[in-house]
């Protein structure tokens, strides 16, 4: 039983970060689909979190900067709770991807299917980001020169 719930966690945790990272049009598109009454626990709310980074990857933990996030949380009336933390100011974005989460708790298909668009869609980007960097690759070399020169 508890390889079940680390599985279901794990799955959340991913869908929770797909989420989160989701263009907004993506979201509404989705919301629109299916209009799900709730209740709110705790409304959108702006913020600041402390990014730390570590030096080379690997090295000593260091205060990067400060980033601006909103957070909430909700209920279905079926009993699911849903949370979302978003980078940014948007309300709306937090609701729907609070929204989403309870859904995809509660096994809804649709956005088991929104989660799939949305991790094609950043997949996608990745890519086009990666190629644009590659695009401008600079590559170095060095001539050895012979001794005694």
């Amino acid at each position: 039983m508890l390889h079940v719930v680390d599985s279901h966690q794990a799955s959340r945790k991913e869908w929770l970060g797909l989420l989160a990272r989701a263009p907004l049009e993506m979201l509404e598109a989705s919301a629109r689909d299916l209009a799900i009454p709730f209740a709110w626990l705790r409304r959108p709310e702006t913020g600041l979190v402390m990014v730390r980074a570590r030096a080379g990857g690997s090295g000593e933990k260091f205060n990067l900067g400060e980033m601006t996030i909103t957070r909430c949380a909700l209920r279905l009336e079926g009993g699911a709770s849903g949370v979302a933390y978003v980078q940014g100011r948007s309300h709306r974005k937090a609701e729907l991807a609070a929204l989403a989460d309870a859904r995809l708790q509660s096994g809804c298909a649709r956005t088991r299917e929104l989660v799939e668009r949305v991790r094609a869609h950043l997949a996608g980007e990745a890519l086009r980001m990666q190629r644009k960097a590659q695009a401008t690759r600079v590559e170095f070399f060095t001539l050895a020169r012979e001794a005694g020169e």
